[in-house]
């Protein structure tokens, strides 16, 4: 590198965001991932001792170390390194790399490091290449990934690697992480005359959900829009930390992880009749930018799953909340996505209608068994069948629309549905009862 590539790489380096520039160097430096790199931890050890031999993958929202752990590794590694991100790199860069690798361990028997940002970018095909070198030791991956590896990841490659989760960071060590920018002359604002009040950091780290980058771009927002006062300091106060970070930044992935996570705890907090938590994950979603046909989709469901003839009407009333939202749209289809929740979350509970899967099973394990003769239809039998066998007895044909006769084929128990008399199905416990007792007579 010659002297003006050395000037130019350097200008860069200062011009980067903040975020970028404060990346920590180290593994001292690595905020909130001590059940990873804490002193003694297995990858730690393998970082310090530069025996990373195993291929891993990285897993967690953005913003918290992920690529930054990488980035340490590459700096104390004695391999050499090499970085490619899925969203731009293709199946012929990885081939160029790929031979490069075993070019460069057969020559100077030197181990390659290949870091994959976004491995879960690439198709099975573009995962299959990384294979063989992951096999023979050529390459030790390390993917990073905000999607579950278990999902958008091959198996054999997972198979072949360790997975690390990375939590979110908490907001006390995002407000360390910004202190650290107010006072770093290197990489951070140490230089020029800053005066950030404690609320306004506490904002920026409570409002940024534990991101970090989210945090740091609200800080460097904050400092380069504020004018220095008379005396040249420039004053970082909570009206100007809420101007520079105005909305939370939701962690939320429409087909990732915090999707299922918050769909999943919304209707378990439907389930469970608890109205107020229901209604969180619901304004979660929203505010994130669900589509609300997937939201009304889902309630759809729990009103026959989880409600079903404990409250009959619970399907009328989502269905009727759901052409509401298509005629009036939003924001005001908000009003009948809350009430639809609150419907089925208020409402009595019975899973009796899952007594299908029951029937099911049934049929799946044991097969099919033709039904009574007299329940068939009469032109697909023969003359002696009728003659042999009971006749169908009319049910209208008897006091109250009823009379006992076998419904279910012979050799069939049944016994599927039993409800729980919550709800409505009081009415259907007492019905049924006082069928069996007339059965019996």
């Amino acid at each position: 590198m010659d002297l003006f590539e050395h000037s130019r790489q350097e200008q860069i380096r200062q011009e980067a965001p903040l975020a970028a520039r404060m990346r920590p160097r180290t593994l001292d430096e690595v905020l909130g991932q001590v059940h990873i790199v804490g002193q003694g931890r297995l990858l730690r050890r393998a970082i310090e001792s530069d025996r990373l031999f195993t291929s891993i993958i990285f897993w967690g929202p953005p913003g918290v170390g992920k690529t930054t752990l990488a980035a340490v590794i590459a700096n104390t590694t004695r391999a050499h390194f090499e970085t490619l991100n899925a969203v731009l790199a293709g199946v012929a860069d990885l081939r160029k790399l790929v031979a490069e690798a075993k070019d460069r361990r057969a020559m100077y028997g030197t181990r390659t490091l290949l870091m994959v940002d976004e491995i879960h970018r690439w198709n099975k095909a573009q995962q299959d290449g990384l294979l063989p070198v992951v096999e023979d030791g050529t390459i030790t991956l390390i993917g990073a990934t905000t999607e579950n590896p278990y999902f958008s990841i091959i198996g054999p490659l997972l198979s072949r690697s360790r997975i690390f989760r990375f939590n979110i960071l908490s907001a006390e060590a995002i407000q360390d992480l910004l202190g650290r920018a107010l006072v770093d002359k290197e990489r951070g604002y140490g230089k020029r005359n800053i005066v950030a009040e404690a609320e306004a950091l506490a904002h920026l780290a409570e409002l940024s959900d534990g991101d970090a980058r989210t945090a740091l771009n609200g800080l460097e927002l904050a400092v380069e829009s504020t004018p220095p006062d008379a005396e040249g300091v420039i004053h970082i106060t909570l009206e100007v930390a809420e101007e520079s970070i105005q909305r939370r930044a939701l962690q939320y992935d429409k087909s990732g992880d915090e999707h299922y996570n918050t769909i999943s705890a919304f209707i378990k907090a439907i389930r469970g009749s608890d109205p107020d938590a229901a209604l969180y994950y619901l304004a979660k979603m929203v505010s994130a930018g669900e589509d609300p046909r997937f939201i009304f989709r889902r309630l759809i469901v729990a009103a026959a799953e989880d409600i079903g003839l404990a409250s009959p009407m619970s399907v009328s009333v989502v269905m009727a909340c759901a052409q509401a939202f298509e005629w009036v749209g939003m924001p005001e289809g908000q009003y009948h996505l809350a009430e639809a929740t609150l419907y089925l979350a208020t409402a009595p509970k019975s899973n009796s209608v899952g007594a299908y899967w029951g029937a099911l099973e049934e049929l799946q394990e044991r097969g099919y068994r033709p039904p009574p003769i007299y329940l068939r239809d009469p032109r697909t039998l023969l003359k002696n069948e009728t003659r042999e066998q009971p006749g169908y007895k009319y049910p209208h044909d008897y006091p109250g629309g009823w009379v006992a006769q076998r419904y279910l084929p012979e050799g069939v128990k049944g016994g599927w549905f039993a409800p729980k008399g919550y709800g409505y199905e009081q009415k259907i416990v007492e019905f049924l009862n006082k069928r069996r007792l007339d059965s019996e007579k």
